[in-house]
């Protein structure tokens, strides 16, 4: 009981955190704005006709999925920055598990996560996206399983890092490219061997893959711009989550025993 108060509490901090943090929350709305709405509806009035697909929709599926894992694995390199602030000195030095405390900051960041994700949501349905009630509850169950495979890249991305300046380098490096090569903006089955193996060792890439699948799950558009089989999507998302916990983990414990 005494560590799951522990999670309970990381994750409620996060959380708190980011309802206090009024400019996260705006952001929130303003870059499914950018994404979604100029960049989508810009190319769906010029190219939509010739493409043979919504590209409002084709984004939507994009940046939701990129919002969850994105935010997760964000949310968890901000333990190196907690790191090294007062509060969070305390809670490196206090007798709950390093586990513990990974686990409450996935469950606060997926938690974060998925009230960014209702943000897309809301604005994706103010725009004309059509979306069913099957849909949503389909997406709910995918939601979780991105942010925990979001949290997984963090975990593992945070336990190489050993500073705040390190981190605000290297992630961004590490994640911006994975918008392109995921295809959030563009379908992404039919490339350059260089872009394929690129494209294919990036974890977003079957993040979005999965929330796009089951989307068009049954509709004419599946086989034009969905990679994979939302079940084997699935299958190398836990082996890839899976992976990057077990590994990351043991990393970041390894290293606080020796800070």
């Amino acid at each position: 009981m005494y560590e799951l108060n522990a999670i309970i509490s990381i994750a409620y901090r996060d959380v708190l955190k980011f309802l206090r943090d009024r400019s996260r929350i705006v952001a929130t709305f303003i870059f499914p704005f950018i994404f979604i709405g100029v960049l989508g509806g810009s190319l769906q009035s010029n190219l939509g006709g010739e493409v043979g697909f919504n590209f409002l929709t084709f984004m939507f599926t994009g940046v939701l999925a990129q919002t969850l894992f994105q935010s997760a694995a964000a949310g968890i390199i901000s333990l190196i920055e907690d790191r090294e602030n007062d509060f969070s000195q305390e809670m490196f030095v206090s007798p709950v598990s390093r586990y513990t405390i990974i686990i409450g900051k996935i469950l606060g960041e997926s938690v974060v996560a998925y009230l960014q994700a209702v943000g897309v949501v809301v604005f994706a349905l103010l725009i004309g996206v059509p979306m069913v009630f099957s849909q949503l509850v389909w997406l709910i169950p995918i939601g979780i399983i991105i942010c925990l495979f979001g949290g997984a890249f963090g975990v593992l991305v945070m336990s190489q890092l050993s500073s705040q300046r390190a981190a605000n380098q290297i992630f961004p490096f590490l994640i911006f490219p994975q918008f392109f090569l995921a295809g959030v903006f563009t379908p992404m089955k039919h490339l350059p061997i260089y872009l394929f193996i690129l494209s294919r060792i990036s974890p977003m890439t079957y993040a979005v893959d999965l929330a796009r699948g089951i989307y068009y799950l049954g509709k004419p558009e599946f086989n034009r711009l969905v990679i994979y089989n939302p079940v084997l999507d699935l299958i190398i998302i836990t082996i890839f989550t899976i992976l990057m916990i077990t590994v990351g983990t043991f990393f970041f414990v390894r290293n606080e025993r020796n800070r």
